[in-house]
């Protein structure tokens, strides 16, 4: 049983009783679900990611009145559930199951206690830091305080921000992939290459993910989670091969020529977009046409590949 079905059947079997039965009052004002670190939370997770930090346990989230009246006695009936009691934990992992009010549970992927007020805020957040507080399942929230701050993280981010983000992984693309790979390769800096090809490979994932309007996930599942987006999911394999083949003289080749067909499968999607109207094989201006389209004058102001 993948982790979110069995913290589901937790919830229905221990959770749900335990709150109908000890807060009554408050059975329409906990919203539960689980949701942020950990693959189980992503659905990712195996036999393998039960050796550290996992537990079948669940989230409850509170509103920060309920959580000064409830959040104690909550928190220890929670406890008296056992449900964690078979977990291996991190020394430097953080409590993320259990009792939270809404506002601490969203201050720790975004640094405030409710979606970001400012453009400079939405650009600053890292993108795992995102998905990571967006993930999961959410099972109950009758006063829909939770899950408003939720769509909003998933759905509100601006589009100049999306955009100026897109732009510069764009020129990350080029620099990396299209022009320094081959560079390193013929001054005979074969690792100095795999390093520049690691930053394409990084680059082109997350313009993926900003082309579907996701957030990309902690880098350890970066590609694993392009299998579910709607645009370029198909892109996958080839970025695998990139990183895994051998790197031999007559695959150092064959990469080359998987990188531009990757460039050029992203400046198609640009192009059907409405991001870039230009032909060109290098991806560099299609970064710029990018950036055109950024209305806000101080994000157009920023270094091209500032972000």
């Amino acid at each position: 049983m993948k982790g979110l079905e069995e913290a589901r059947a937790c919830y229905e079997r221990y959770g749900r009783p335990m709150i109908h039965e000890r807060f009554p009052e408050y059975e329409g004002r906990i919203a539960v679900g689980l949701v942020g670190r950990g693959s189980e939370c992503l659905g990712f997770d195996d036999e393998l990611s039960r050796d550290h930090d996992f537990a079948p346990g669940f989230c409850l989230w509170l509103t920060e009145e309920d959580e000064e009246r409830i959040g104690l006695s909550l928190h220890r009936a929670y406890r008296a559930l056992g449900l964690e009691k078979a977990a291996q934990r991190n020394a430097m992992a953080e409590e993320s199951r259990g009792v939270h009010s809404i506002g601490s549970f969203y201050r720790r992927y975004t640094g405030s206690p409710g979606a970001p007020e400012s453009w400079e805020q939405w650009l600053s957040l890292p993108s795992y830091a995102l998905a990571e507080a967006t993930n999961g399942e959410v099972w109950r929230d009758d006063l829909g305080r939770f899950t408003a701050i939720r769509e909003a993280l998933l759905h509100g981010m601006p589009e100049d921000v999306r955009l100026k983000h897109l732009s510069a992984r764009l020129l990350e693309m080029a620099q990396s992939g299209q022009y320094n790979y081959g560079r390193c390769l013929a001054h005979g800096e074969d690792g100095a290459a795999m390093l520049a090809l690691s930053d394409f490979v990084r680059a082109a994932a997350q313009s993926v993910y900003l082309l579907n309007r996701r957030h990309a996930p902690y880098y350890k599942w970066l590609l694993r989670g392009m299998e579910a987006l709607p645009k370029l999911s198909d892109l996958r394999p080839a970025l695998d091969f990139l990183l895994t083949a051998e790197n031999d003289r007559d695959t150092q080749s064959v990469k080359q020529g998987v990188v531009e067909d990757l460039c050029q499968a992203v400046a198609r999607e640009l192009k059907a977009q409405g991001l870039s109207d230009g032909d060109w094989d290098f991806l560099e201006p299609h970064a710029y046409a990018v950036r055109s389209h950024i209305v806000n004058p101080a994000l157009r102001a920023m270094h091209p590949m500032e972000d």
